[in-house]
């Protein structure tokens, strides 16, 4: 599974990358919305991974230009404070594939959410 992690906390990112690759995931990093866009274009992936609050263009934002090519695509919003995107938060759910987690985190509830999509897509390919 291809996973694009953006967050510009860099530290807490390469945790979440190190955290995948064990698990034997093929992990890209952007620091931003705009760099993650593009990201995006260049990898591919099944799954994003964002922080929503970022300089530039925001993890909400940059959702919404990777649903151009792919709404359908897999999506994990993190932030210290899910108040404040609440009402967007719950607008994506209902339209899209979406998960969310505030920050602070267990890293052991990120793995077990990449893991079940892991296996969505895995019996998904295996039907069709």
């Amino acid at each position: 599974m291809k996973i694009l992690v953006v967050d510009d906390n860099r530290l807490f990112a390469a945790t979440i990358r190190m955290l995948l690759e064990r698990e034997g995931m093929e992990v890209e990093y952007a620091e931003d919305g705009i760099d993650g866009y593009a990201a995006y274009l260049r990898f591919k992936p099944d799954l994003v991974i964002t922080d929503i609050q970022m300089p530039g263009r925001n993890g909400l934002e940059m959702m919404e230009d990777i649903r151009n090519h792919d709404p359908r695509i897999k999506t994990i919003y993190m932030s210290g404070n899910l108040r404040t995107f609440w009402a967007s938060l719950q607008r994506e759910k209902e339209k899209y594939p979406v998960s969310f987690f505030e920050k602070p985190f267990p890293l052991a509830s990120l793995k077990q959410k990449v893991s079940e999509e892991l296996q969505q897509r895995t019996s998904s390919v295996h039907r069709n």
